[in-house]
């Protein structure tokens, strides 16, 4: 199977997963995170079903491998996600309702992939466990 960058036509083998990144600037509740964080996981497998279903498909056959790590703020996010649009994987990225903690529109949480975890590694993989 081959990456959808077309600058690196490599193929690709290995584990999949998902990476989840929390923006931790923000003095979200627990209860917040875990709700961004929901949102950032189903939000990015629905991304990945639009660009590669036989990805998205192995990760729900393996046990949907999920990691969430934290980015300290949106400066931060942003060059993850420029790095992430450069290497043709899929993300999205939550941006709150703001009926609660945060004003309406903040972005609080990226779901990556499900992906190849050696690409994902090369781009998350010095991030910290949230």
């Amino acid at each position: 199977m081959f990456g959808r960058n077309a600058k690196s036509p490599l193929i690709h083998t290995g584990k999949i997963k998902q990476v989840i990144l929390i923006i931790k600037n923000l003095d979200m509740g627990t209860g917040k995170i875990a709700a961004q964080a929901s949102h950032a996981s189903l939000e990015s497998y629905l991304e990945t079903m639009k660009t590669d279903q036989n990805i998205a498909s192995k990760w729900l056959e393996e046990g949907q491998t999920k990691i969430v790590l934290k980015v300290k703020d949106q400066t931060e996010a942003a060059s993850i996600k420029k790095k992430l649009r450069e290497a043709g994987i899929p993300f999205k990225a939550v941006k709150d309702a703001g009926q609660t903690q945060v004003p309406p529109g903040t972005e609080t949480a990226i779901g990556i992939g499900p992906y190849y975890e050696t690409e994902l590694d090369k781009i998350t993989g010095d991030l910290p466990l949230l």
